[in-house]
């Protein structure tokens, strides 16, 4: 879930939440003064008719004169009515029939100087109804005044929830996009690059410090690993050098297969040597500063200008497909080592005549620049291996290789902001450097995949 979308949710059920409280209040406080009232009208009811005999209406509207003359009997009322419900006396007259018991009463039951209030019918005697009414809003519009209150104090509390919540979901965002920039960093090769320590103390700092810790350990082995895998690579270099010119002298000498085969292992190690450096040099990162514009057209054209005679002589058809005309900051020599040893492994690992299709297409998330043959493909449970240094596939193990190819394109891929992928063709494979989207594309400057096609042709001729 995004944390937007948990913020959102959060500030929603606490804003809900605070809502119901508020009104929850409301509720019991009018609850509690409706409880107030009844009990005063039904004690003042008692006292009219506690001294009088049932059905004695005289006797019950003198007692009633008697109460109105108190000073605290102003916002009461009463009305005694005979069997019919026709009214007697009292100093309120109401508009409707009161059911027995307690009933809410409002201005649209035309008592003067009344709002809302409560009502109460009670048996007098002989078929008489005595009839209670007091307020419950001695003051005028109290109802209106009390929303306003439950409203502006429970919607400050919503607000300053609201803005905490907010203050806090912009800092949890902050921390989080400040540990994303820096694995992204990481990611493409500067492993120098550290989350940015708040100066107060607090658990994001805390929890920055031990980020920031477990990169130096991870700096430190990973720069272990490296000067390890280089040393040893130098080291290892020099003598298979000096071997293998020993080697070619001795086969000078007494030529023979077996010195053939010798001189030829020598280069296989020179080659896996020099690739292992290639790689551990193209991880650092430091050839992003001599980025430049590279035409990615052109430089898929010159890769298929430079292997038609080779796919020719193999039986392989070679052939370019959609084309645009994007250009990118890169290095153009490691791109075009990229592109050689797709297309590379393409015609050495699938049978004659397979058709090999260069393409570049790009849109505005990315450019894929990609190399798809049409031959047996990889299983899909194989395609880590392939991609592993050194690993080899059992049917490509008996051709020469050494199988550093995938992951030198990986590690090129890398150096530029992208990725190596590899996918089904159905049938075939399709390896594509997929780089992201900050190109220069030029519109309308496709090939069809029938004019690649041509251009292929006139290519190998």
């Amino acid at each position: 879930m995004r944390l937007r979308t948990l913020t959102a949710l959060f500030v929603a059920a606490f804003v809900l939440a605070t809502l119901l409280t508020g009104y929850a209040m409301f509720t019991a406080s009018r609850g509690a003064i409706v409880r107030l009232v009844d009990r005063r009208i039904e004690a003042v009811s008692d006292a009219v008719l506690e001294n009088v005999r049932p059905g004695d209406a005289a006797g019950i509207l003198a007692q009633i004169r008697e109460i109105l003359r108190r000073r605290d009997s102003g916002d009461i009322g009463f009305e005694l009515r005979d069997p019919a419900g026709r009214r007697i006396g009292g100093n309120v007259a109401l508009s409707r029939a009161i059911p027995a018991g307690f009933s809410t009463i409002s201005h649209n039951d035309r008592i003067e100087g009344l709002t809302e209030g409560r009502a109460q019918a009670r048996e007098a005697g002989g078929g008489l109804t005595l009839i209670t009414v007091a307020e419950t809003e001695p003051i005028d519009g109290l109802a209106a005044v009390r929303w306003r209150t439950y409203l502006l104090g429970f919607g400050l509390i919503a607000a300053v929830g609201l803005a905490g919540t907010i203050a806090f979901g912009v800092t949890v965002r902050r921390r989080i996009e400040e540990v994303r920039a820096t694995a992204l960093a990481i990611i493409d090769g500067d492993l120098s690059r550290r989350v940015p320590v708040a100066t107060q103390r607090g658990v994001f700092a805390e929890q920055a410090r031990t980020f920031n810790r477990m990169l130096d350990r991870i700096a430190a082995l990973v720069d272990g690993l490296r000067h390890v895998g280089n040393d040893v690579a130098h080291d290892l270099r020099t003598p298979l050098a000096r071997l293998r010119s020993r080697v070619a002298l001795a086969a000078a000498r007494s030529p023979g297969d077996e010195m053939d085969a010798a001189l030829e292992q020598c280069d296989e190690l020179l080659a896996i040597f020099t690739a292992i450096l290639r790689i551990a040099e193209i991880d650092t990162g430091d050839r992003r500063g001599a980025f430049e514009t590279v035409d990615l057209a052109a430089l898929v054209r010159e890769v298929a200008e430079t292997l038609t005679d080779v796919a020719a002589d193999d039986g392989h058809r070679l052939t370019i497909a959609r084309l645009d005309e994007v250009a990118i900051a890169g290095d153009r020599q490691l791109l075009s080592q990229a592109l050689l040893n797709l297309t590379e492994n393409a015609l050495h690992h699938t049978p004659a005549g397979t058709r090999v299709t260069l393409s570049v297409e790009a849109d505005a998330a990315a450019v894929r620049v990609a190399v798809t043959d049409d031959g047996p493909g990889i299983a899909p449970g194989d395609l880590p291996t392939a991609r592993r240094r050194f690993g080899r596939l059992d049917p490509s193990r008996h051709r020469p290789g050494h199988g550093l190819g995938l992951p030198i394109v990986e590690a090129i891929a890398g150096l530029h902001g992208g990725t190596l992928e590899l996918t089904d063709a159905r049938p075939g494979l399709s390896a594509a450097l997929v780089l992201p989207g900050r190109a220069r594309v030029s519109p309308n400057a496709v090939i069809p995949a029938e004019a690649g096609m041509t251009k292929a042709n006139d290519l190998r001729s």
